[in-house]
């Protein structure tokens, strides 16, 4: 079946066809049944993301209606991610700055540590149990990252399920009432680790804290909201990145064969699961003015949906797009953004994803006997499994 719309797009079975539909052109569409325009196609994303006039927030609504006032759309109007203009470029700076310096090659073995414990401690051939370390695993390694200690991931894990909740659209009221009792909590959690011993040498929260310094980024409670940020990014998209891989896994068994024998090529997996079926497969720009995108006027105040898990299928970006390579030469991936708006943490999340597969394959009891059968979770533009056994009901 053909997705209802693009939204839709991210969590149907099989929305590749449709996008390819959206790449073949015109470079930009309006969906009036969703209000939106549509970018599908490399050349239509990349115009967008670069073009000034185009913002991550409407200008007259820049925390959602839905959560304005609540304690989570407070930390929520703090994010960088979801701020443009200049007073918000060197607190950007500085938390790329700070990405960028962690040792990924030390992160590795540390989150794979993670990943086997906990899949030692649970039955992961149930799929609850198998959905449920998709989020903890990348979770508690930016956890103890930070510096919380082992001992709290696991209330950090059950407030941070909370927390995400008011970053969807689809969240009902009970679920941003949770939302903002977990968001207060959430920042005192991090005001905690800051009122205590100095950050350990190496820590990402002791990287962040030095670099904003260095930006003369001063504001502390921004500070503390992007770290609580740091770690709702992370609980997504990296459980959906992990959980298509292993999907990807599981259609290609002599593959997953293969890559337990030689883990050092899973990071290829990787990197070709964000491109092939990205974690995040959309975002949003609104026209703060009038302004014109390959040919096509937006008039200020309107959205523009950028399909991102269309653009790593365009054939624009990547030649013969429609198979898995793990060895595909000058690999695009769209998935984590893009130029300037790339996500600063996408090779962290790539790291994490690469060591919980790693951990994964090397179990005596994976692949499960019973076969893995899955749906998407309910979300309007991430594409996270919810696995089950075969014949069971999701």
């Amino acid at each position: 079946m053909t997705p209802m719309n693009a939204i839709a797009a991210a969590t149907h079975a099989d929305p590749y066809p449709y996008y390819a539909a959206l790449v073949a052109g015109p470079a930009l569409r309006y969906d009036a049944q969703l209000d939106l325009w549509l970018a599908a196609g490399v050349g239509a994303v990349e115009a967008v993301l670069a073009d000034p006039h185009c913002a991550v927030r409407p200008a007259s609504q820049p925390v959602p209606p839905a959560i304005d006032g609540s304690a989570a759309g407070a930390v929520f109007g703090q994010l960088l991610r979801m701020n443009d203009g200049a007073r918000h470029a060197r607190p950007k700076l500085a938390l790329r700055a700070a990405l960028a310096g962690v040792d990924l090659a030390a992160l590795r073995p540390a989150a794979r540590g993670i990943a086997a414990a906990l899949a030692a401690a649970r039955e992961l051939r149930h799929g609850d149990a198998l959905s449920a370390w998709l989020f903890e695993v990348p979770l508690y390694t930016v956890a103890g990252l930070l510096g919380f200690a082992p001992a709290q991931w696991p209330a950090l894990g059950a407030r941070m399920a909370d927390f995400v909740a008011c970053l969807s659209p689809l969240s009902a009221a009970p679920q941003l009432a949770r939302a903002s009792v977990a968001a207060p909590s959430l920042l005192e959690g991090v005001r905690a680790l800051l009122r205590g011993a100095p950050a350990r040498q190496g820590s990402l929260l002791r990287d962040v804290l030095g670099e904003a310094a260095a930006a003369g980024w001063d504001d502390g409670e921004a500070i503390l909201a992007n770290l609580l940020g740091l770690l709702s990014q992370t609980y997504e998209a990296t459980a959906g990145l992990i959980g298509n891989c292993i999907t990807e896994l599981s259609v290609r068994p002599a593959l997953a064969a293969a890559l337990a024998g030689a883990p050092e090529r899973i990071a290829l997996l990787v990197a070709e699961v964000s491109r092939f079926n990205a974690p995040v497969q959309n975002t949003r720009r609104y026209a703060a003015r009038t302004t014109r995108v390959c040919g096509v006027e937006i008039a200020a105040g309107q959205g523009i949906l950028l399909l991102l898990g269309a653009a790593g299928r365009d054939p624009a970006g990547n030649a013969d797009p429609q198979r898995f390579l793990l060895e595909r030469p000058a690999r695009r991936v769209f998935g984590f953004g893009h130029g300037a708006h790339a996500c600063p943490g996408h090779a962290l999340a790539c790291a994490i994803a690469a060591a919980a597969i790693e951990a994964l394959l090397a179990r005596p009891d994976w692949p499960p006997a019973a076969p893995l059968a899955w749906r998407y979770r309910p979300s309007a533009n991430a594409r996270i499994p919810v696995f089950h056994r075969a014949g069971e009901m999701a």
